[in-house]
C-alpha cells in the first residue's frame, strides 16, 4: 500500500509564511531598485568641459581652458545679493507678500548673460542615471557655480527628453518641456511634436523635462486645474499650494529664475501653479516652465543657500541643477 505524507499545520503555516516573505522581499526589492538603488548609465567626466558642445558628442580637451575664467579676470565685482562682471550679471531680491498663515516669501534671480555658454546643466555625482542624487549646493560647488536652481530631477522618472550641454541622454518623448538654445532663447514645447534631431539641429544646450508650461508667447497656458506631470508612486498634487522653482526668459540671454519657498505657516504657504504663472509675467518673462518643487526647490548663490529648502533649512537630494559660471 501507497503511504500519502501530508502536511501538518504547523508545515502548512511556515510554507504560507515562507511563500508570504518571498512576495513581500520581492515587492520591497522592486520599489528599491526603482526609487532607491542607484542605477548609472553614463558617467560624465568633466561636465563643465563638455557644456561647450552642442553636437551631441564630447567636449574636446581644447573646452577646459575656456571654462577655467575666474572673476578676477573679469572684473567681477559682487556682494550678497548680486554679481557683477564682464560677461554675467546677477541680481537677486526676496520678496515677502502677505502674511499670517498667507504669507508668501520667495526669491527672485534676475541673470543677464553676455553668452549663452553661461548657463550650463549638470548631473549630481557628474552621472546620468536613475536614484543619483546629490543636494543642489553640492552640485554647484562641484562645478564652481556662481549661482545655481535646482531641475527637474529627471533621474526620478524613466521617460521624457533629457538633452544636457548638447548631448542626447534620453529619448522618450511624453510631455511639454522646455529647451534653452546656444543663441540666448528659451522655448517650451511638447515632446511628441519636436523631435530631439530637429532640437540639435536649431542649436540646443539643454532640455528639461517636467513642467507646466506656464507662458508661451507671452501668454499663460491655462488654469492649472487639471494639471498631472506624474503618476510614480510617492508623488504629491502639483495643483494646491507648494514650493515652486521656476525658470522664465524676459529676452535672448536674460532670464529670471523663482524658488518660493513653502509648507511652513507664517513664513510661506507656497504658491499655486497659477499664482507662479501670474508672477512670471509680471516679472516680464514671454516663456516660463516649472520645474521640480516641494523639498528639491533651492537657490544657490556665491556659495551659500539663500532660500528655506523644506521649510526648515534642509536640502534634499535632486538628479541635476541648472547653473551660472563664468
Amino acid at each position: 500500500m501507497d503511504k500519502k505524507k501530508t502536511l501538518s499545520f504547523k508545515q502548512k503555516i511556515g510554507i504560507g509564511i515562507l511563500v508570504f516573505l518571498l512576495v513581500v522581499g520581492g515587492v520591497v526589492y522592486k520599489l528599491a531598485d526603482r526609487y532607491l538603488i542607484e542605477h548609472v548609465e553614463v558617467v560624465v567626466a568633466d561636465e563643465a568641459a563638455s557644456s561647450d558642445s552642442t553636437s551631441g558628442t564630447a567636449a574636446t580637451n581644447d573646452t577646459t581652458t575656456t571654462t577655467a575664467t575666474t572673476a578676477a579676470e573679469v572684473n567681477a565685482t559682487s556682494d550678497d545679493w548680486s554679481y557683477s562682471s564682464d560677461d554675467i550679471q546677477i541680481k537677486i531680491d526676496q520678496v515677502q507678500t502677505g502674511s499670517g498663515s498667507d504669507q508668501i516669501t520667495y526669491f527672485v534671480a534676475d541673470v543677464v548673460l553676455k553668452n549663452s555658454s553661461s548657463l550650463r546643466s549638470a548631473f549630481a555625482d557628474n552621472s546620468f542615471g536613475t536614484n543619483i542624487t546629490e543636494v543642489t549646493s553640492e552640485i554647484a560647488a562641484s562645478n564652481d557655480a556662481l549661482f545655481a536652481i535646482n531641475g527637474d530631477y529627471y533621474g526620478f522618472r524613466e521617460d521624457g527628453v533629457i538633452i544636457r550641454n548638447g548631448t542626447v541622454y534620453r529619448d522618450d518623448p511624453v510631455r511639454d518641456a522646455m529647451a534653452l538654445f546656444e543663441d540666448g532663447t528659451m522655448q517650451t514645447y511638447n515632446e511628441e511634436e519636436i523631435s530631439s534631431s530637429e532640437l540639435l539641429a536649431q542649436g540646443v544646450t539643454n532640455t528639461l523635462s517636467f513642467g507646466p508650461i506656464l507662458i508661451q508667447d507671452g501668454q499663460i497656458t491655462s488654469d492649472f486645474s487639471n494639471v498631472k506631470i506624474d503618476t510614480n508612486f510617492g508623488n504629491r498634487s502639483i495643483q494646491n499650494a507648494n514650493p515652486r522653482t521656476a525658470i522664465g526668459m524676459i529676452a535672448p540671454n536674460h532670464y529670471v529664475f523663482v524658488v518660493v519657498d513653502g509648507r511652513n505657516e507664517g513664513y510661506s504657504r507656497g504658491m499655486t501653479l497659477t499664482e507662479l504663472a501670474d508672477l512670471m509675467q509680471d516679472l516680464g518673462a514671454t516663456e516660463a516652465y516649472n520645474l521640480d518643487g516641494g523639498g528639491s526647490s533651492t537657490m544657490y548663490f556665491m556659495g551659500r543657500v539663500v532660500n528655506n529648502p523644506q521649510g526648515k533649512n534642509q536640502e534634499r537630494g535632486v538628479s541635476d541643477i541648472l547653473y551660472i559660471k563664468e
